[in-house]
C-alpha cells in the first residue's frame, strides 16, 4: 500500500486553559493510505501529559519517516501484522492512532459500509457530548458558556478546574458557569491540579450541585490518594491522564469509577474497543475525550460512541479552520453519517 503524510495547523476559536497549560493552535498530521484505488484517512495530533508523556509534531513526523517504508510492505487487510509491527517499533500512540484510523477507513470503504454499521452498532444509543469550559475568570467563563450556546445546540458542559490560583478561584468560576447554564448537566475536570485536601473539599462542595463526576483530581503518579478521597466522598471519579489503554484498567479499577478513552492516548479504534470492553468488565463507566483533534479523529471515535456512557468530543467545534467534515451535531449528539468508512471528507 502507498502511504503519504501531510501536516495541517488548526486554530482554536477560544484558547483552552487547563491546570498545566494553555493551547490556542495545534499542528496535526494527516496520514493517507491508498490501495486498489481506495484512500483511507487517519490523524495524529500531539499531546502532553506533564512529565509522564510528551509527543510533539516534530517527533510524530520523524516517526512516520522511519516506519512508512516498512508499512508499505503490508496490505490494509493485514491489520494484526501491522499492529504487531507498530508495537515492536515502539512508535507513539498518536502515530498508531493515525495508522489504525486510516486502515479502518480503508476497510469500511472497501466493503462500502460505515464503521458503525460494520460493527453492528445503534446510533440511537449515542448520548450528548459535553462542551468544555477552560479555566477562566468568572466573567470569562460566563461568556464562554454563552458563546457555546450561540454556536451549537448543547446543554452539557465540562468545567476545567485545578486553577493554579487555588480552589477559591475554582469555586468562583464553577458558580459562574452554573449561573450561566442553570439547567445544564455538569462535569468537572481538574487535570491533576488538586491536592488531597483540595479534592476532598471540592468533591464535597460539588456534590451539592449534582455534578456527574470529577476527572483526574490528582496527577497520574498520585493515584494512591484516591483511596483516601473515596473514604471521604461519594463523588464518582474518572481517570484521564492515569489511563492510556486497556492494560491500565486492572490496576486502576480499584481507584476509579470510570475512564476517559482518547484515540490519541490509546492508539486507535482497535485499542479503544479493547479498553471499552476491559473497563466494562471491571464495572467502570466509559467516556470518550479528545485533545486538539480535528473532526477526522472525533468522527472516528463517534463510530464507537454507542458504547460510551459519556462523551466529550468537542475539540473540532472550537476550530475555525478544520480542513475536514464528518460527523454532525444533532441535538447535542455527535452522529456519524452513512458514508462508507469513517465518512470524513476533505473540504
Amino acid at each position: 500500500m502507498d502511504l503519504k503524510i501531510k501536516s495541517f495547523t488548526v486554530h482554536k476559536r477560544y484558547a483552552l486553559k487547563i491546570s498545566r497549560q494553555t493551547t490556542s493552535e495545534s499542528t496535526n498530521i494527516c496520514l493517507i493510505i491508498q490501495e486498489e484505488g481506495i484512500f483511507g484517512y487517519g490523524e495524529a495530533s500531539p499531546f502532553s501529559i506533564g512529565s509522564k508523556y510528551t509527543q510533539t509534531t516534530e517527533s510524530i513526523l520523524a516517526q512516520f519517516d522511519l516506519i512508512i517504508p516498512q508499512l508499505e510492505k503490508f496490505s490494509p487487510w493485514q491489520q494484526q501484522e501491522i499492529e504487531s509491527f507498530l508495537a515492536m517499533a515502539d512508535v507513539s500512540f498518536s502515530v498508531r492512532a493515525a495508522v489504525d484510523m486510516a486502515l479502518h477507513d480503508w476497510l469500511g470503504k472497501r466493503v462500502n459500509l460505515p464503521l458503525w454499521q460494520l460493527w453492528g452498532l445503534n446510533l440511537e444509543r449515542i448520548v450528548p457530548t459535553s462542551l468544555t469550559i477552560g479555566i477562566n475568570s468568572p466573567e470569562g467563563a460566563k461568556e464562554r458558556v454563552f458563546s457555546w450556546q450561540n454556536l451549537v445546540d448543547c446543554n452539557f458542559f465540562k468545567v476545567k478546574l485545578g486553577n493554579p490560583a487555588g480552589i477559591d478561584a475554582d469555586r468562583a468560576m464553577f458558580l459562574a458557569v452554573k449561573e450561566a447554564a442553570s439547567n445544564a448537566s455538569l462535569t468537572v475536570d481538574a487535570n491533576g491540579g488538586w491536592s488531597l485536601e483540595d479534592a476532598i473539599t471540592m468533591c464535597d462542595w460539588l456534590a451539592d450541585f449534582n455534578v456527574l463526576y470529577v476527572e483526574q483530581p490528582f496527577p497520574p503518579d498520585e493515584n494512591h490518594l484516591l483511596l483516601s478521597l473515596k473514604e471521604r466522598s461519594s463523588m464518582a471519579i474518572f481517570a484521564d491522564e492515569s489511563c492510556f489503554s486497556s492494560k491500565d484498567i486492572p490496576v486502576l479499577a480499584q481507584y476509579f469509577d470510570g475512564v476517559n478513552i482518547k484515540i490519541m492516548k490509546c492508539g486507535g479504534l482497535k485499542e479503544a474497543k479493547r479498553t471499552i470492553d476491559v473497563a466494562k468488565a471491571f464495572g467502570l463507566k466509559v467516556m470518550f475525550g479528545c485533545y486538539s483533534d480535528s473532526i477526522l479523529a472525533n468522527t472516528a471515535m463517534s463510530h464507537l460512541a454507542p458504547l460510551a456512557d459519556y462523551l466529550d468530543l468537542d475539540s473540532h467545534l472550537n476550530l475555525v479552520d478544520d480542513p475536514f467534515s464528518g460527523s454532525t451535531l444533532e441535538e447535542g449528539r455527535l452522529i456519524p453519517n452513512h458514508l462508507p468508512g469513517l465518512g470524513v471528507v476533505e473540504k
